[in-house]
This record gives structure tokens, C-alpha cells and sequence, in this order.
């Protein structure tokens, strides 16, 4: 990305917020109270409406006497940019904007759940099969072809290997209402995701059969509203492939499967506190693949011959694990090494190494990987080896919408399911990039887990099977999907998910709005 491209904490090209991963990163802050007060109508879209600003002076106070990467804000709804702390906010509810403390149009949410029911043992066996035979990134091609099945045989129309992506697919449904006003005005678009990648040699520890099923029974419930309600709309859901740090999400987002979109919903299973689902940021990341080329010799005979590689992997190893004692608490940096035809009687001539670097925001990920990717120079330069350094797909933070997720707060609370906005999760998703191009929600609820047990473990495998899991998926799919139509059905509701109000540092308050 260019300079131009990317002003972290603020827009270079306001409210530019077309369907590309290009678009210039900005900041979300939550909304405590007064969003009724502060709704504008959609804005030109290079239009912005400062609301209450600060003194820049005041905002850039003291930045000279701070590492670069402290003055980054997190896009946590809940946090201190100046400090760059996440600061949890504890309340029953999330805040009301109005109109959604009674459940949006009970009759529908009554269709939804019977539909969800009536697809219940269906959705099981899905799931269960998926879970049985675990495909990893990119090689997804049995789920492929049973999800596109399925779909096909419920009334979807359905591209496979859908934009040139092998396992990828899409699957649409549209419905156009009786009404006189329905012959001009043009539906809308929700958006769903179904993920289908498992993890190598644990299989579905991160619960990618529950989001595959979860994404087929929120479509097939929309589906189901909009025709018997008789509501214009269409819905879209696209399988996508290699999640687990493939970034297919990315790959579909750069071709266009986001471009017709009114906004895109998703959800994601993990391990804590019974019956909750988190409605937060995840921390952006981006992997690094490095390789040290060394020369061989006799470790015994002349070892002064050689230029030890794993000598090089060991020392970046250190570098970093010293340089975490500089970085945020908030920061992670973790990595494997790997080598070829070792043995302890031949120094190495070649070792690999594969990192990943995580921040709260894309910015401070760009500023740490460089430090990051310092330790390697340094480890190269010492022990005269050579280095060669790639780097991988980056995972934008997700930028979860304050207006969607108080609506399936209000839904899911119907099922004795808590959903705040608070301070998120510290792993990353290649659905933050999509977040950061339309208006999006990813919650995230909780399953049953074993001790020690949470997402990327054998035992979370086993806790994605179990029936309690499942229960849950379906409480989850039924309020997803009540938020999903409330979007194709409620103009107003959907101009509303479409404003954001952005805190931007030096700037103040912005009032932007995403733009189709």
C-alpha cells in the first residue's frame, strides 16, 4: 500500500468505502447514547460532518516522546486511543438505537425459527460430516461439492469454484414482493458467510463446521422470510475457502463477490463464559515466511567451514523473543522453524522459519512487522548467512457494526444468550478486510470446552461436535438471520447500518456513511 492509501486512525479518501481491501483503513469507535440524535441522512460520498472537535494540538500531545507505534488507536468500541489500552466496558446491554427494544416483526422471527427447526437435524448431519472429513486450506473440495449440493437442492442458484477459486462457491436466492412499490425500488442485498477449512493435524479445532452450517441455515431462513412475507430482497451466500491463513475471504473481496452488498454477516465459535457471545474487534496480523541459506561443513572436523543457518533461525528466534519485552501487552509475534536433512554431525545450510505478527490495527502491524523483520536482518548478518523474506496476506482488524450487532443482541437475548460489545478476541480473520469494506457483524459465541481446551486444540475439535455446540449454532443462526432480513426489509434500519460515526485522532468526531 501506498503512503496515500493507508493514514492509519483516519481517511485519507473519506468515505471511499467501495468493495476492495484497498480502501484507505480508518477507525470504529462504539456509540454509547445519541445515535438517534446524531443520524444523518446518507452523505455525499466525499462528504464529512465534524461533529465536537478536539484541539489537534491537544490530540498529538506528547507524540514526540512516544514510539511510533503507541500513537496507533485500536478499533476496539471500547478503548483509549492515547494510551492504546483496551478498556472494558461492562454493561447488561448494548445501547439501544432506538426501535429495537420490542423484537422486529415478531411474525418473521416466528417464520425464521420454524424454518431453522424444520432444518435442525439437516443442519446436524452437515455439520458432523464436515467435522468427519476435515479439509485444509485451499483443498476444500469435498465440502465444496456437498454444500453446493445442498444448496442447489433447497432452491439456490449456485456458481461453484465461484471468481476462479477452486473451493469456492455462491449460492443466491431472490425474491421480488407483489407490491406496486417493489417494481421500482431496487432490493437489497444481505450478504453470508459459511467458512469450510479445517486445521492440519487437528482438524476442526477452530469450529469451521459449526460457521459452514451456521451460514447455510441463515440463508435458508431468509429465504424463507422473504417469500413468505412477501419482501423483495436477495440473499448471498458464499462459501469461502482457507480461512487458516489463506485469506480466500480477500481473494473473493479483490474479484468483486462483496461489490453488490447492502451489508455481509457472519459468526465464529469459541471456548468462554456460558451462554455469551462477544460482539468485538479481532487483532489484525500478517505472516512472514523467512529462509536462511548457510553453507554445510563436519560439525566436528572444520566447522569453522560453514555459515550455520539454524545458528541464523536460532538467533532471530531470540531477537524477537526480546524484542516482546519492548512491544504492547496488546502485540503478539509468534513463529515455527523448520529445517531439511538435519543432523548433528553436519552444520545446517538452510533453516526456515514461518512468524506471524498481530496488532490491534493494521498500522500498528505495519510498524511492528519492521522491527520484526529487523531481528531476521540482524540473525542473517551475524552469522553471514543468506536471507530471503516473504510476506504473506494481511488480515485487516474486524470493525464490527454497532447497529447490526444491537439488533442480534436484542434476538439472541430472547434465547438466554448474552451478546456485548466488548473487547473482542486476540486472533485475527480475513473477514476484518471485508468489515473494512462494507458494513459487517462477526459475534462470536461460546461453546461448551473442555479445561485447556479452546479453538486450535484437539479437544475444541471434540467441543465442535457436541450437541450443546450445535443448540447453540442455532440459537445463533436464528438471530443472525432476523438481523440479516431486518436489512433486505427495514430501509431505515439499513441507512442506519450504512452511518458510522468514526473517531479519527486530531480530526474528532466524524459522521461518514458507506456508499454502494
Amino acid at each position: 500500500m501506498s503512503d496515500e492509501q493507508t493514514q492509519v486512525g483516519c481517511f485519507t479518501r473519506l468515505l471511499s468505502f467501495h468493495r476492495r481491501r484497498k480502501s484507505t483503513p480508518g477507525v470504529q469507535v462504539g456509540l454509547a447514547d445519541g445515535f438517534n440524535s446524531m443520524r444523518q441522512t446518507s452523505l455525499p460520498a466525499a462528504e464529512v460532518k465534524r461533529v465536537a472537535p478536539e484541539s489537534a494540538s491537544d490530540a498529538q500531545k506528547g507524540s514526540e516522546e512516544l514510539p511510533s507505534y503507541t500513537q496507533f488507536a485500536n478499533t476496539c468500541m471500547c478503548c483509549d486511543y492515547t494510551l492504546g489500552r483496551n478498556v472494558h466496558i461492562d454493561t447488561e446491554k448494548p445501547p439501544s438505537y432506538g426501535g429495537l427494544s420490542d423484537i422486529f416483526r415478531p411474525e418473521v422471527l416466528k417464520t425464521i425459527e420454524e424454518t431453522v427447526d424444520k432444518y435442525d437435524s439437516e443442519l446436524r448431519e452437515l455439520s458432523l460430516d464436515i467435522l468427519a472429513h476435515p479439509e485444509i486450506a485451499w483443498q476444500e473440495k469435498r465440502t465444496h461439492d456437498k454444500l453446493t449440493a445442498y444448496m442447489s437442492s433447497h432452491g439456490f442458484s449456485v456458481t461453484p469454484h465461484y471468481l476462479g477459486l477452486s473451493t469456492a462457491w455462491r449460492a443466491v436466492f431472490s425474491h421480488t414482493s407483489s407490491s406496486a412499490s417493489a417494481q421500482t425500488e431496487k432490493p437489497r442485498v444481505i450478504g453470508v458467510n459459511s467458512e469450510m477449512d479445517a486445521l492440519p493435524g487437528v482438524g476442526h479445532a477452530c469450529g469451521h463446521n459449526l460457521i459452514a452450517i451456521a451460514g447455510v441455515g441463515v440463508a435458508l431462513a431468509i429465504k424463507a422470510a422473504l417469500e413468505k412475507h412477501d419482501v423483495s430482497g436477495q440473499v448471498v451466500l458464499l462459501g469461502t475457502p482457507a480461512e487458516e491463513g489463506g485469506g480466500g475471504k480477500i481473494s473473493l473481496l479483490d474479484a468483486g463477490a462483496y461489490d453488490d452488498m447492502d451489508a455481509c454477516i457472519m459468526c465464529h465459535p469459541g471456548g468462554g463464559p456460558d451462554s455469551y457471545a462477544s460482539i468485538g474487534p479481532s487483532l489484525a496480523s500478517q505472516p512472514l515466511e523467512v529462509e536462511f541459506f548457510g553453507h554445510g561443513a563436519h560439525a566436528a572436523w572444520a566447522p569453522w567451514e560453514a555459515q550455520n543457518a539454524l545458528d541464523a533461525a536460532f538467533l532471530a528466534y531470540s531477537s524477537v523473543a526480546v524484542l516482546r519485552q519492548q512491544i504492547k501487552p496488546t502485540h503478539r509475534v509468534h513463529g515455527i522453524v523448520s529445517g531439511k536433512d538435519w543432523a548433528p554431525n553436519i552444520v545446517p545450510d538452510y533453516a526456515k522459519m514461518r512468524w506471524i505478527v498481530r496488532a490491534p490495527t493494521w498500522g500498528e502491524v505495519e510498524v511492528l512487522r519492521e522491527r520484526v523483520k529487523a531481528c531476521f536482518e540482524g540473525a542473517a548478518h551475524a552469522t553471514g548467512c543468506k536471507l530471503s523474506m516473504s510476506i504473506g496476506v494481511g488480515y485487516y482488524e474486524l470493525r464490527q457494526n454497532q447497529v447490526l450487532g444491537t439488533q442480534y443482541a436484542e434476538v439472541i437475548d430472547q434465547y438466554g444468550v448474552t451478546a456485548k460489545f466488548d473487547e473482542g478476541m486476540a486472533a485475527s480473520t480475513d473477514f476484518g478486510n471485508v468489515t473494512y469494506a462494507l458494513p459487517s457483524l462477526h459475534p462470536n459465541f461460546t461453546i461448551p470446552t473442555e479445561p485447556n481446551g479452546g479453538n486450535h486444540t484437539p479437544q475444541f475439535t471434540k467441543s465442535a461436535g457436541t450437541i450443546e455446540a450445535h443448540r447453540l449454532a442455532i440459537k445463533t443462526i436464528k438471530a443472525l438471520a432476523l438481523t440479516g432480513f431486518r436489512v433486505v426489509d427495514d430501509a431505515q434500519f439499513a441507512e442506519d447500518v450504512r452511518g458510522l460515526l468514526i473517531y479519527c485522532p486530531g480530526e474528532g468526531w466524524l459522521i461518514v456513511s458507506f456508499r454502494r
